[in-house]
C-alpha cells in the first residue's frame, strides 16, 4: 500500500509545527512501548533508517553480541502529541519495525510478526480489520505520587457525574486521542468504581495495534495530569469486574465483508463460521498471548462478565465469541477474553492465524450455545463438549507450547522469549508468600 505521507512531507510538517523533538517508537516481547528520542536535526537520517539502538538492553530482544539493530519508521505513524514537554518545543513520534544491519526485518520484533500473519491473510486474498474495546482503571496518587488502588468515584455502567468523577479525564484523553487522528466512537463508566472504556472505530490490524499501544501510552499521560494513575491491569480489585479489551475481528476481500451472507440464519458466510471454528479450535493456547499476565486469570473467573468458556453464540454474553447484531459490511465477530496488557501485535497476530487457519482446514464450530454457561452444571458443559480456558499463565503457557499452528506464527526467537519471561515470572509468583497467606494461617497454626 502507498503511504499517505512521503519523506518530504513530514520535514514540512515538522518544520511547520516547530517540532523540537521525536520519538522513535516500537514494542518490547511484552508490549511495552520503548522509544529512542532524537531532535529534529537528526529527522531526515530518520527517515533514511539510518537511526541504530542497542537491541542488547531491550527485554527479549537479542543477544549482546549481535546488539546493533536499525529503526525503520512507518511513515504514516508520524504524529504530533498534544502535549508540550516543561521544557518546550512540539514532540512527535514515528512508529518503527525493528532491523538487522544486513537489512533484514528482526523476527523478535512484534510488529514484524503482525506483518508476516498480515501476509498470509494477503496471499488468502484478505484484508482484516480490527476493532477494540480496551478498558481501565483511575486510581488516586498517594501524598509521594505513587499509584494506590484508591478509586475516585463509585460509578457504575454508563453512571454520569457527580458519580463518574473521573469524566474530566476521560473527556480529556478523548480530545487528545482525536488530536491524533483516532475516529473515537464511544466513552462511558464501566462496572466497577473507578472503572472506564474508551472505544475507538475499527481500521486495518496493524494501524489498529498502533492505536491501541499509542492509546494506553496517551492514557496513563493524561491521567498523570489530572493527578491520577490510568492502570490497565485487568483485575486490580478483589470482588469488583476487571478490564478487558474485547476484539471485534472481520476479513474482507476486494472490499466485501466475507464474514457475510444475507442468506444464513446468522446472516454469516461459511467462511465467517470457519474462522469461528479456527479462533475456537486454537483459543486456549492462544490465551498465553491475549491474556499474558498472572493477573490476567484473576480476571478470567464466573461470574464478573468475563469469559471463561471455549464456546460461541450470537446473543450469549458468557461465550467466548459472540456475533454482535449488526450484518453488511458491519458482520464481525467479538473475541472477548483478550485483555489491555497483552501486546497488541502479538495478539491481533495469534487471533488471525488461528482464524486463518479455521478457513484453510474448514473446521466447522460446534453448534452455538444460547444458554448461560455459567449456569450449566458440569455434566451439562461436558455433554456440549465445552471446555475452559486456562486457569492460570503456567498452563497457558504449556497449552501455547503444544500448538505447533501458533507458535509458528510468533517465530522461534519470540516464542522462546516469551516463554522464558512467563516461566519466571510463574515462579517468582509460586514462591511468594502472600499477604493472603499471612492473614490465613499465620495465627491460625
Amino acid at each position: 500500500m502507498m503511504s499517505k505521507y512521503s519523506k518530504e512531507d513530514i520535514l514540512k510538517m515538522a518544520e511547520e509545527k516547530n517540532v523540537r523533538f521525536i520519538r522513535m517508537q516500537f514494542t518490547d516481547i511484552l508490549g511495552i512501548v520503548k522509544n529512542v528520542a532524537i531532535t529534529v536535526k537528526q529527522l531526515e537520517d530518520a527517515l533514511d533508517n539510518k537511526i541504530m539502538f542497542d537491541g542488547s538492553s531491550i527485554d527479549g530482544f537479542t543477544r549482546i553480541q549481535e546488539s546493533d539493530m536499525y529503526l525503520r519508521p512507518d511513515y504514516d505513524t508520524f504524529t504530533i502529541f498534544p502535549w508540550r514537554p516543561e521544557e518546550g518545543g512540539v514532540v512527535a513520534r514515528l512508529i518503527c519495525d525493528v532491523y538487522k544491519p544486513d537489512g533484514e526485518p528482526f523476527s523478535g520484533g512484534p510488529r514484524n510478526v503482525l506483518k508476516k500473519a498480515l501476509k498470509e491473510a494477503e496471499e488468502m486474498g484478505y484484508e482484516m480489520n480490527v476493532g477494540p474495546e480496551p478498558e481501565f482503571f483511575l486510581f488516586q496518587l498517594d501524598e509521594k505520587g505513587d499509584a494506590t488502588t484508591i478509586t475516585h468515584d463509585n460509578g457504575g455502567y454508563f453512571d454520569l457525574g457527580p458519580l463518574d468523577k473521573g469524566i474530566n479525564a476521560r473527556r480529556s484523553i478523548v480530545l487528545a486521542l482525536e488530536e491524533m487522528g483516532f475516529e473515537v466512537e464511544a466513552s462511558h463508566h464501566e462496572v466497577a468504581p473507578g472503572q472506564h472504556e474508551i472505544d475507538f472505530k475499527y481500521a486495518p490490524a496493524l494501524e489498529t495495534a498502533d492505536n491501541i499501544a499509542t492509546f494506553k501510552f496517551v492514557t496513563k499521560s493524561i491521567a498523570h495530569e489530572h493527578g491520577l494513575h490510568a492502570t490497565f491491569m485487568p483485575k486490580p480489585i478483589f470482588g469488583e469486574n476487571g478490564s478487558g479489551m474485547h476484539v471485534h475481528q472481520s476479513l474482507f476481500k476486494d472490499g466485501k465483508n466475507v464474514f457475510y451472507d444475507e442468506n444464513d440464519r446468522l446472516g454469516l458466510s461459511q467462511t465467517g463460521y470457519y474462522y469461528i471454528g479456527g479462533l475456537l479450535k486454537h483459543a486456549r493456547a492462544i490465551t498465553a498471548i491475549t491474556n499474558p499476565s498472572i493477573n490476567s486469570y484473576k480476571r478470567l473467573v464466573p461470574g464478573y462478565e468475563a469469559p471463561v468458556y471455549v464456546a460461541w453464540s450470537s446473543a450469549n454474553r458468557s461465550a467466548l465469541i459472540r456475533i454482535p447484531a449488526a450484518r453488511g459490511a458491519g458482520t464481525r465477530l467479538e473475541l472477548r477474553n483478550p485483555d489491555p496488557t497483552a501486546n497488541p501485535y502479538l495478539a491481533i497476530a495469534v487471533m488471525l492465524k488461528a482464524g486463518l487457519d479455521g478457513i484453510k482446514n474448514k473446521i466447522e464450530p460446534p453448534e452455538e450455545v444460547l444458554e448461560n454457561i455459567y449456569e450449566m452444571t458440569a455434566a451439562k458443559k461436558a455433554e456440549k463438549s465445552i471446555e475452559s480456558l486456562p486457569a492460570n499463565i503456567n498452563e497457558a503457557v504449556n497449552l501455547l507450547l503444544e500448538d505447533d499452528v501458533i507458535t509458528s506464527v510468533l517465530g522461534e526467537h519470540v516464542l522462546e522469549h516469551f516463554v522464558a519471561a512467563k516461566k519466571v515470572e510463574w515462579d517468582e509468583y509460586r514462591t511468594q508468600v502472600s499477604q493472603w497467606e499471612l492473614d490465613k494461617y499465620l495465627s491460625t497454626f
